[in-house]
Order: C-alpha cells, then structure tokens, then sequence
C-alpha cells in the first residue's frame, strides 16, 4: 500500500513509518517543518491544507494523522479545523486518525471526566474527544476509522501482541512500538471502518 503519515516525525508517527517500511510498503512520511524523515519520502505540509490533503488522498491508499492538539499554548481549535479540513477533502480514500484515550468509557463515563484524569492533560483529552464527536459525524462516503491508544502510551518494546477493544479501555498501558503495530495491521486488515477502537498490552 502507499501510506502518507501526517506529523510523521512524532513518537507515533516516527514509528508507524518504521513499522510500514518494515513490512515493504511505501510511506511519505509528512511534516509542517520539511523534517527528512527515515524510510519515507519525505514532505513538507499541513493537515489543515485542502489542496495538500486532496492531492495526497487522490496519490495514497490511505492517509494517516498522528497529529495533536498544541502543547504550546495554541489554540486547539486550530488542530480541529485542520481535522476537519482533512476529513472534507480526504473522500478519495481512507482516513486514519490517531486521537487519544480521555473519550474511552468506563461504566458510560468518559475517562476525562472521572475523579483523578491528571488535570495537566485535560484541556487535550478534551479536544481530543470533540475530534472523535466531530469525525462521527462525517458523511458516510467518508472511509475513516479513529484509534485511541490505552491511558498510558510510551516508547517501549516491540513485543507485536496488544489486546483490542470498543470504546473501553483495553488494558492500561501500550508501548508506542506496539501501538504502530496495531495500527499496521487494522491498515493491512481493515476490522474497524467508520469505527473507533482501542489497544493495549
């Protein structure tokens, strides 16, 4: 398959080109900055770009974000936008977004909201499960499919085993290795369409 990972240089991203290159297929490997990228070909551009996202959706089998919200103060309604911007112009293939485990249910209630979600990383959980509300909503020509990794997601070990799940958490803890596993193998064998899933070890 052809494979264009968005933020490509990214602890997820990085990885999921690495897992793609591994098993032979061909990744552009995208970023806001130009970053040379290993295993990829490397592009300078922008979720948020209508033109850039239409041109990669007609020229790749699927287009990945593992993008956030910023952590530097930006306004996260500008990481939505680009979002949505991406799922009005990727119609010509499958979207992928990598979004984040504060919209997962325990007992009906989001994580986000439970007693004790670090408040440090609430502001982007919320943002992050206004992405999944907002994709949900998509119109169903649109391919897309949204993973949430478990609570706690790291650089690890490649152990190649997770466990899957819905809308709850499928176990505390991932390594980001194993993380870019799962999200190779739902690309090369495709179990959840216009769905949100869930990993972990």
């Amino acid at each position: 398959m052809k494979i264009a990972v968005i933020g490509a240089s990214g602890m997820v991203g990085s990885r999921v080109v690495h897992e793609l290159s591994q098993r032979g297929h061909e990744v552009t490997g995208v970023t806001r900055s130009g970053t040379e990228v290993p295993e990829a070909t490397s592009v300078r551009g922008d979720l948020g770009d209508a033109g850039f996202v239409r041109s990669l959706a007609a020229d790749h089998d699927v287009v990945l974000s593992a993008t956030g919200p910023s952590r530097t103060g930006e306004d996260h309604q500008i990481w939505l936008d680009a979002l949505q911007t991406a799922q009005e112009n990727a119609t010509d293939t499958r979207l992928f977004v990598i979004g984040g485990a504060g919209s997962l249910l325990i007992e009906g209630t989001r994580l986000v909201d439970l007693p004790g979600f670090p408040e440090g990383y609430k502001a982007e959980a919320l943002t992050a499960t206004q992405a999944l509300d907002n994709i949900r909503q998509a119109p169903e020509s649109l391919d897309w499919t949204f993973l949430s990794p478990a609570p706690e997601i790291a650089p690890g070990e490649r152990t190649g085993t997770y466990q899957v799940a819905d809308d709850t958490p499928a176990g505390d803890k991932i390594s980001a290795e194993d993380f870019a596993v799962a999200i190779v193998d739902e690309l090369e064998q495709p179990k959840h369409r216009r769905a949100r899933f869930t990993v972990a070890n």
